[in-house]
Parts: structure tokens; sequence; C-alpha cells
């Protein structure tokens, strides 16, 4: 993604997430990456002692695996400071 439709598009979730969502709150993120052991402990390293339960599954052909965490946070923008931090992992794709 571009910078603009990036930052277009975490102005848009911040703006979803204050008046759908009452903080703090259970977020649910959802990523695809690319089956690496390397690339998933990135990931598991960034919700590394934020109480999240992480639950992986591997495609049928083991080339992709899902994780979906959920964790506690306080705000909107705990939520996309982790999606920034995660979208330093190289082939991931945020749901």
């Amino acid at each position: 993604m571009e910078k603009d439709s990036t930052d277009e598009f975490y102005d848009r979730l911040r703006e979803q997430l204050l008046e759908n969502t009452v903080w703090p709150s259970d977020y649910l993120y959802k990523f695809i990456v690319p089956t690496d052991e390397n690339r998933i402990a990135q990931i598991h390293e960034i919700f590394n002692n934020t109480g999240a339960v992480i639950e992986s599954k591997q495609s049928k052909k083991g080339t992709y695996t899902s994780l979906s965490i959920t964790v506690n946070l306080k705000d909107p923008d705990e939520v996309i400071a982790k999606y920034k931090e995660v979208a330093i992992v190289e082939g991931v794709i945020s749901l």
C-alpha cells in the first residue's frame, strides 16, 4: 500500500473502532503469512507479554499459516500500532 492510502486506511479504522467499540476491548487480528518459522516467530514476538491468545492454522498444502490473535487493548491507537508493527513482517497479509 502507498503511504497515503495506508494513512487513510488507519484513519478510517480508528474512526470505526471509536464509533463501534467500548474501550478497553478485546480485538481480533487475522493475518496470513507464508509458512516460515522466523516470520511466525516475529509475529508472536510482537504480541509477547500482551496476554494475547494466538491460534495458528496451516493451509491445506502448508504454504501459508493463518494467525488469529485476540488481545485486550486500551484504545484504537494500540490496535493500529500493532498492525504497523506486524506490517514489517515480510509477506504478511492483514485481513
